[in-house]
């Protein structure tokens, strides 16, 4: 069996999530289904926001799941039916065990910094304020405390004295995809 014989549900929100969507979908990887938030009033006009994890989805005619509650018997039931083999966490809740234990091979966490320093929130704007030399993406199994399971991969970059937490962000969302399906493969 392959990474690309794998079941996988992928869950996440943010753009930052979008890239490594979009290439385990490029590269045939077979995505089963797609867990982001439920649409929220934004703006204005209060008009439903949609995540851009749930665009991208449709836009690769993903099914998706948008649970208001994550240990809700219906959800937890869908997710049952997937049969999912592996679960991957891009920028999204907390999960709680019933969720990211249910795959065969369990869930890993894709995350924004060289752990286990920045746990938790906001990662690439800590390693820029505290003027970080370099930074990286994390890949590890998920468990019950917050970006504490075993790591599983790393890749790091180093960060110019110029650049600003929004090109960062963009070079490690992309490194973070190509880390993504290199995790999928070993696993």
């Amino acid at each position: 069996m392959t990474g690309k014989d794998l079941r996988i549900v992928f869950m996440g929100t943010p753009e930052f999530a979008v890239a490594s969507l979009k290439r385990l979908v490029e590269e045939g990887y077979n995505i089963v289904a797609v867990v982001t938030t439920p649409d929220k009033p934004a703006g204005r006009g209060q008009k439903l926001h949609e995540s851009d994890v749930k665009v991208a989805a449709r836009e690769l005619g993903l099914p998706i799941l948008q649970p208001e509650k994550l240990r809700d018997p219906e959800f937890v039931e869908a997710m049952q039916q997937l049969n999912a083999d592996l679960g991957i966490v891009i920028a999204f809740r907390m999960l709680p065990e019933v969720i990211w234990a249910m795959p065969k091979y369990g869930t890993f966490n894709l995350n924004a910094s060289l752990l286990p320093q920045y746990r938790g929130a906001a990662p690439i704007n800590w390693a820029v304020m505290n003027g970080d030399v370099e930074t990286g993406v994390t890949t590890f199994m998920l468990q019950h405390e917050i970006d504490t399971g075993n790591l599983i991969m790393q890749q790091r970059i180093s960060i110019a004295e110029d650049e600003n937490v929004g090109s960062v962000h963009d070079r490690l969302m992309l490194l973070g995809a190509t880390l993504v399906t290199q995790t999928v493969d070993a696993i």
